[in-house]
């Protein structure tokens, strides 16, 4: 059974190749369901190579498997080969079965993705190079598997490449890593260097037979540190695992739980023997990064709001645990915390991912609330993953956390202070992890809630409609008082006119009355009585001069009703304006007091923090209408459960993050399975408790009842509102004490500038160098062509020039 070890990478492997040759013909869901059954494929042979080793004795259970010569150059010879043995195997079981979950729910996750087929390309590549890393029988080999981790991991967390704030986040993690790589390769150099080997097996036996100074291997030991801290995300090189949220949410779980990460862990627990011969400060140091790393990393995720950010520095903390125990020599607890971590970290990240599918892409915590009631089954397992990785008895994570406090008190005089900063590390994941769940599952609905900066658009709208408002009235105002004015205007020339006819009046009335009237009567008699033609007409002729002052005087009255007319219109259009002009100017009035009294309520009640308020509705009076169309959009959402092939993973999950922790249970040597498996890799180098049953009952007491009062305190907080948020939720922290930041500046600013002359001297000095010698030679050459130029005559004379100076040589010695 044992030589099906090889089947076990072959079929990610195989996964990966036909997915990249066919994905894209396979499509959805078929390539999902092929990368899933290699993986699980994968699990299922190594349960059976589990069972073939579990056949053997204790000290036996060690299988080597040589598929070929991979680097056979002088005395370096390299094999690429395994190594099993209950160390890599326990890596293995839990590496495929937890992959093997987080592929069958990717399916569901990833439905509708365009990179569908590319995904699951990538996740087999990256199961595949985590088995090379944790299978490998060399360094080079787990190197290997190492580079591959780091690159998938680039592949993935860019995933979603379009958007830079991903691309960037994908090469944040790669550089990063590239610090910690240099530490393993120094660390491969100089063990061959020493050992002349880079198999464990040669490796491991020189130190355990005492074949490794001490200073070569406390060197070795540093430099394995620098490895692991870069992969594991240790302090400082930790700024890249919380970026490594960009990715999809399954890519999340698998380097948190089951990948990526867990291999600086490994690579130490795996390289113990050398441990142990190294100096007393690195196991110390090992200790102390993750004490540290494991404080610093949960007093930040106090502060976060993004439900995977949460998460992330929460695996950072985790990881710190792994490393004290590490640096105790509690392989043990390490290996048992890994497990549980396995399981409750892949539920939590799976879990919100079923969240963030159920509402819409919304990854902000303070945008949930109430859940409990769209997603139960979500809800429930979420609230499994809390208590486990909270310690809260009986689920898995109590026994394994709880066993890496006892190590750390049981670990001499620093054990105390380590022990204190892993209870209060304790403590905060109790607290931080308490808040989430509130967050997320109970208090009120809040994803329609408007944010500060949406109800600071709808105030600015509203200010923005009674400007107009009254820019509407001020305008109507202006173009009144034209128009009076163009009225009064009209008013003077009227006046003017109506004084001209009554003038022209008075003088056609003077005109008429100097006619005399018996002259007009004798004139129309004369008219009357005409018989001859011209008589006639020179009658009428008459008539119409006496008429005619007479006609005038009619038409000069009929022209000053017109003007009087025309002056009382103009006159009422100036009195109709002036009443109108009232009219406006009280609504300008009203629209000026208007946006005088929206920009008091604006004053009074917009939001004061830029920060989604949790504590209570915000105020929106007076803005209702006017809030965005997004605002509408998330009222008509309605969130809802995942869908079966991703609720499946997160129960077998939650049963693991309840059962997990009867692998290694404290109650008689008989409990402690996972201690007596991992034995024989660990060479007896395990450190073991002296610490009596009863001080490790009280010891779990203390933290079980941290960490019930840490959820208390968060019920009381983020449940109740009994306190206020932002007192714990403060800058500092939510910014990561700003290294991130400050690293971010060096890098830009004199890590640039660095840069920047290291490349110019490069280009200058070096190449200037190497360049100079190639020129020096072609100027050589191109002179020592003119002589050997092919022709005979030449060289024969200068054979006889040669000749004639050699002789001049000795007759002048001569001579002396």
């Amino acid at each position: 059974m044992l030589d099906l070890v090889w089947l076990i990478p072959a079929l990610p492997l195989a996964g990966f190749l036909l997915l990249l040759l066919f994905g894209k013909r396979l499509g959805e869901p078929l390539a999902g369901w092929l990368a899933t059954l290699m993986v699980l494929g994968s699990f299922v042979v190594a349960c059976i190579v589990f069972a073939g080793l579990v056949e053997r004795p204790g000290h036996e259970r060690f299988f080597s498997q040589v598929l070929f010569s991979w680097i056979p150059v002088g005395n370096f010879q390299v094999d690429a080969g395994f190594l099993v043995d209950p160390l890599a195997m326990t890596m293995v079981l839990f590496v495929t079965g937890i992959a093997s979950l987080i592929h069958l729910y990717s399916i569901g996750y990833m439905h509708g993705d365009e990179g569908f087929p590319r995904f699951f390309v990538y996740l087999n590549l990256f199961v595949f190079s985590m088995l090379m890393l944790v299978l490998g029988d060399n360094l080079l080999v787990t190197f290997l598997g190492w580079e591959g981790v780091g690159a998938c991991s680039y592949f993935l967390i860019s995933f979603w490449f379009t958007d830079r704030g991903n691309a960037s986040a994908g090469k944040k993690a790669f550089v990063t890593n590239r610090v910690g790589d240099w530490g393993f390769m120094v660390a491969i150099f100089l063990t061959f260097a020493t050992i002349g080997s880079v198999r464990y097996a040669d490796v491991l036996t020189a130190a355990k037979t005492g074949e490794v100074a001490v200073v070569t291997a406390t060197a070795i030991s540093a430099l394995l540190l620098v490895g692991a801290v870069g992969k594991s995300a240790q302090l400082p090189l930790f700024v890249w695992l919380p970026d490594a949220m960009a990715g999809p949410t399954p890519v999340s779980a698998l380097i948190h739980a089951a990948t990526m990460v867990t291999a600086g862990v490994y690579l130490l627990a795996r390289m113990n023997p050398m441990l142990a011969v190294a100096s007393d400060w690195v196991p110390h140091l090992i200790a102390w990064v993750g004490a540290i790393t494991a404080l610093f990393a949960a007093t930040v995720a106090v502060a976060q709001n993004d439900i995977k950010r949460v998460l992330a520095y929460s695996t950072i903390s985790q990881l710190g645990y792994l490393f004290l125990a590490v640096g105790v020599a509690g392989y043990v607890p390490a290996m048992f915390h890994m497990v549980t971590h396995a399981f409750f970290k892949a539920l939590l990240f799976l879990a919100a991912g079923a969240v963030i599918h159920g509402m819409h892409g919304e990854q902000d915590m303070r945008r949930y609330g109430g859940l409990y009631k769209y997603m139960p089954v979500t809800c429930g397992v979420f609230i499994v993953g809390w208590l486990a990785i909270s310690g809260i008895f009986p689920f898995a994570g109590f026994w394994s956390k709880d066993e890496i406090l006892a190590y750390a008190w049981d670990a001499g005089a620093q054990g105390k202070a380590l022990w204190l900063i892993g209870l209060a590390t304790a403590l905060l994941t109790a607290f931080y992890m308490s808040r989430q769940v509130f967050l997320t599952f109970f208090g009120r609905y809040r994803y329609a809630d408007p944010t500060p900066e949406e109800i600071n658009e709808a105030w600015d709208a509203r200010i923005a409609a009674a400007r107009s408002e009254l820019a509407e009235a001020e305008a109507a105002l202006e173009a009144g008082r034209a128009e009076q004015e163009a009225a009064r205007a009209k008013v003077e020339p009227a006046e003017a006119a109506l004084v001209g006819a009554r003038s022209e009046v008075s003088a056609s009335e003077t005109a008429a009355a100097a006619v005399p009237v018996a002259q007009l009567e004798a004139a129309r008699v004369a008219v009357d009585t005409a018989t001859d033609k011209d008589a006639k007409k020179a009658a009428q002729a008459t008539l119409r001069e006496l008429e005619k002052p007479g006609k005038d005087l009619d038409k000069a009255r009929t022209g000053v009703t017109k003007a009087e007319t025309a002056l009382t219109k103009a006159r009422d259009g100036v009195t109709s304006l002036e009443a109108q002009i009232q009219e406006v100017e009280a609504s300008v009035t009203a629209a000026r007091a208007r946006v005088a009294e929206v920009e008091a309520m604006a004053a009074r009640h917009r939001p004061t923090v830029d920060k989604v308020s949790v504590a209570g509705p915000p105020d929106l009076a007076g803005i209702e209408d006017y809030l965005p169309a997004a605002v509408q959009h998330r009222r008509e959402h309605h969130p809802h459960e995942s869908p079966a092939i991703m609720l499946l993973p997160l129960v077998v999950l939650a049963a693991g993050a309840i059962g997990a922790g009867a692998l290694n249970l404290p109650f008689s040597d008989r409990t402690k399975f996972l201690e007596r498996w991992l034995e024989p890799s660990l060479f007896g180098n395990e450190h073991h408790l002296s610490l009596s049953g009863v001080g490790q009952a009280i010891l779990a007491v203390v933290a079980v009842a941290g960490a019930v009062a840490a959820i208390v305190v968060a019920a009381r907080v983020y449940l109740r509102g009994l306190g206020r948020p932002a007192v714990i939720e403060q800058p500092v922290l939510e910014h990561a004490w700003y290294i991130d930041e400050t690293l971010a500046r060096i890098a830009s600013g004199p890590g640039e500038l660095a840069f920047e002359g290291t490349a110019r001297f490069d280009r200058q000095v070096i190449d200037g160098a190497v360049n100079g010698v190639g020129e020096v030679v072609r100027v050589d050459g191109s002179l020592l062509r003119r002589f050997q130029n092919g022709y005979v005559r030449s060289y024969a004379l200068g054979v006889a020039v040669g000749a004639i100076v050699l002789i001049g040589l000795f007759l002048s010695r001569a001579s002396f």
